[in-house]
């Protein structure tokens, strides 16, 4: 019986977490390799170098954060609210993940300060994403005005609650974030 293949997910995988942890650079068929316990010859099975994997990750981000979500969000229903509350809750649970998390996010938009092509990929998510949320607030907010306030908070709030180091008064991160969830949907 032959030796069990390291599936091509793991290899995106381990390569965004090197993203995470160092940037690009951090991004080497060697190190992630080593990472997951398997010789190197097993990447090019998949990859045809690495900047085919790059390409990969960020077509592999590109579709969690934004298709997939949307993808998952619709699959349940509902009116409009609904379907934000699902969406605010969905985005509550990823936020450690390899590909769907916020350090994830975080260093794909650090990277996109460097590199054109990252950038024009992340300003398309971007406005995936915002176009969703318009759709699903415009649904019973007729001010047009209000709604890309709410787009822009959302959004924001999103990337921005990772930065934030301040503490909340007497109520954890976790409560506020529900507050603001809730009071974008009113």
């Amino acid at each position: 019986m032959g030796a069990t293949r390291t599936p091509r997910g793991k290899w995106i995988e381990e390569g965004l977490r090197a993203l995470v942890a160092g940037g690009p650079e951090a991004v080497r068929i060697e190190a992630l390799a080593q990472a997951l316990g398997v010789s190197k010859g097993g990447f090019y099975g998949y990859f045809r170098n690495r900047d085919a994997l790059l390409t990969e990750m960020l077509d592999t981000w590109e579709y969690e954060v934004a298709e997939s979500v949307i993808e998952q969000v619709e699959s349940g229903g509902g009116e409009a609210r609904v379907r934000l509350q699902r969406l605010f809750d969905i985005v509550a649970d990823s936020t450690d993940g390899p590909v769907r998390g916020t350090t994830a996010d975080i260093a794909i938009r650090d990277w996109a300060r460097r590199d054109a092509s990252v950038a024009e990929r992340l300003r398309r998510v971007d406005n995936r994403r915002m176009d969703y949320l318009r759709s699903l607030f415009s649904a019973f907010c007729p001010d047009e005005d209000e709604v890309e306030v709410r787009c822009l908070l959302a959004v924001s709030v999103r990337i921005g609650n990772h930065f934030n180091a301040a503490d909340n008064g007497r109520r954890s991160r976790a409560e506020v974030m529900e507050l603001i969830g809730r009071r974008l949907l009113e």
